[in-house]
């Protein structure tokens, strides 16, 4: 099929699109949304702007939106606009996701589908935890964190990548505070600056970290794409 990819440049819709392409799809266009709130339900808030970078290291045209409202009805009726305007450009046959364990999402994203009478695509849905974020690494995906929100993860793990040292204490610290290993409830978010889908890396230039004593983001300043070692 013909997809476009919901895009925020992290971990999970990045190895989607990965994934979609291993089934024989083809992958014709990223939609970046761009959420006005840091807590937003159904999309990636942290350092967006960055995925007009990193579409272009995947030699794929991206189309970004701005998600106005902060409700889910708002976030929805934000992308259903964005699903339209896409399907007019690009004739797409679906849309492909991140989703691995969120129904809230799922359902959403699927609503909007229905509507548009396209197919949804999560190719990572029900993936194990644990197994999941090891594969990562063994593929080639370099990870940072770009945003944390859950206890357990404190400021230290801003701008931190997920080589497999962190990821053996991210699996320890899990276990001990309860929070999902993936992400999928927003304790987490991250950037992929490097992997196969990349031509180029991303190299980060400046960045500030903010924290309030309880969550963080690792805010992106500056960025530029850079030939791989």
């Amino acid at each position: 099929m013909k997809l476009a990819a919901l895009y925020s440049g992290g971990k999970d819709s990045t190895f989607a699109i990965s994934c979609a392409q291993d089934l024989g799809h083809r992958v014709a266009c990223l939609i970046t949304m761009h959420p006005i709130a840091d807590d937003s339900a159904l999309f990636h808030y942290p350092n967006s702007w960055v995925t007009e970078y990193l579409a272009d290291a995947m030699q794929i045209p991206l189309m970004g939106f701005q998600a106005s409202g902060r409700s889910k009805e708002d976030e929805m009726k934000a992308l259903e606009e964005a699903i339209v305007q896409v399907k007019s450009l690009y004739e797409i046959d679906g849309i492909v996701y991140g989703g691995i364990s969120s129904n809230y999402q799922k359902q959403a994203f699927e609503q909007v589908c229905v509507r548009q009478r396209i197919a949804a695509v999560a190719p990572l849905w029900n993936s194990e935890p644990e197994r999941y974020v090891t594969e990562l690494v063994k593929r080639g995906f370099r990870i940072i964190i770009a945003g944390v929100s859950t206890m357990g993860l404190d400021k230290g793990w801003l701008g931190r990548e997920l080589d497999k040292e962190a990821i053996d204490k991210l699996m320890s610290v899990s276990k001990k505070c309860g929070f999902n290993l993936t992400f999928e409830g927003g304790e987490a978010e991250t950037l992929v600056i490097d992997c196969p889908l990349y031509c180029k890396r991303l190299q980060i230039n400046a960045a500030t970290t903010y924290w309030d004593g309880q969550r963080g983001i690792f805010e992106i300043r500056d960025v530029a794409l850079v030939e791989k070692k």
